[in-house]
């Protein structure tokens, strides 16, 4: 489907990279069908040295005239700068595709005088294949161009399409900003090890161990989250104990007001902008 296609990854930061390496990993397409944009000249360097064939340049016009597809990965302050730059940049047929959190579709579609474009929300287990993205597109964008949406997201774990642009904004707030709350989390239950007396190595691969075969093994049985808890919870055990310091300390509630000021500040960076 992405064969012959040329790419440019507007920002090869963390998520840029993420998405070169994917796709290139994935055999989707060749380094030679991929430019990406960065300012420093050190990290172009590293780039082109990591992918043989890669080109990486400073120049974001350049890499917008040359594709036939651009990733806006950059960050969200330097958008506003990047879409003054760009406007006017791209043919009727090029698709653009946003990782930015907070910048609805209107910010291109009125910025850059462009029909086609896609928003969507990855999360940071992009960086080894295992994402979470969810992404919509604006009316313009045909099948093919969905296509080619659906490859290149999907070349870094798992994506979602939906048809409300409303729900990227709740998707910010849960599976882009969702990897935080597991690390922090995770770094609870070290800590907490630690402090009982385990060497920090073992605690760390304890919980880590923990936490992806208790995702694993979510995913295969199918049962509710409800059912899972109260399969490890017998009564008056040690974790029946445990589950009621959580509850007494409300991290029902904590979680819930987290990822809802996670949504509210995504829809304020949409008004921003």
């Amino acid at each position: 489907m992405l064969r012959d296609l040329r790419i440019a990854v507007l920002g090869a930061g963390a998520m840029g990279e993420a998405m070169i390496s994917g796709l290139i990993r994935q055999q989707l397409v060749g380094p030679e069908q991929l430019v990406a944009t960065e300012p420093r000249a050190e990290r172009r360097m590293e780039l082109e040295q990591r992918y043989p064939g890669l080109r990486v340049i400073d120049d974001n016009s350049e890499a917008a005239h040359w594709a036939q597809v651009t990733i806006f990965a950059i960050k969200p302050q330097t958008l506003p700068k990047v879409l003054h730059q760009l406007k006017g940049a791209f043919r009727d047929d090029e698709l653009l595709i946003s990782i930015i959190a907070g910048a609805p579709l209107r910010r291109f579609t009125e910025a850059l005088n462009h029909a086609a474009v896609v928003r969507s929300m990855p999360n940071t287990p992009a960086q080894i294949g295992e994402g979470m993205t969810v992404w919509t597109a604006s009316p313009a964008v045909n099948d093919v161009q969905r296509g080619w949406a659906r490859a290149i997201l999907g070349s870094i774990g798992r994506e979602l399409f939906v048809d409300d642009e409303n729900i990227l904004d709740i998707s910010t707030a849960l599976n882009g900003t969702g990897p935080a709350y597991i690390f922090m989390i995770m770094e609870a239950m070290i800590d907490a090890g630690v402090h009982m007396g385990l060497s920090r190595y073992m605690a760390e691969e304890l919980v880590q161990q923990t936490m992806l075969g208790s995702v694993r093994y979510a995913m295969q049985s199918g049962k509710h989250a409800a059912e899972l808890r109260n399969g490890v919870t017998s009564p008056g055990g040690t974790t029946a104990a445990a589950l009621y310091e959580l509850e007494r300390g409300g991290i029902r509630t904590v979680l819930s007001d987290a990822i809802w000021a996670a949504y509210r500040r995504s829809q304020e960076l949409g008004k921003q902008g």
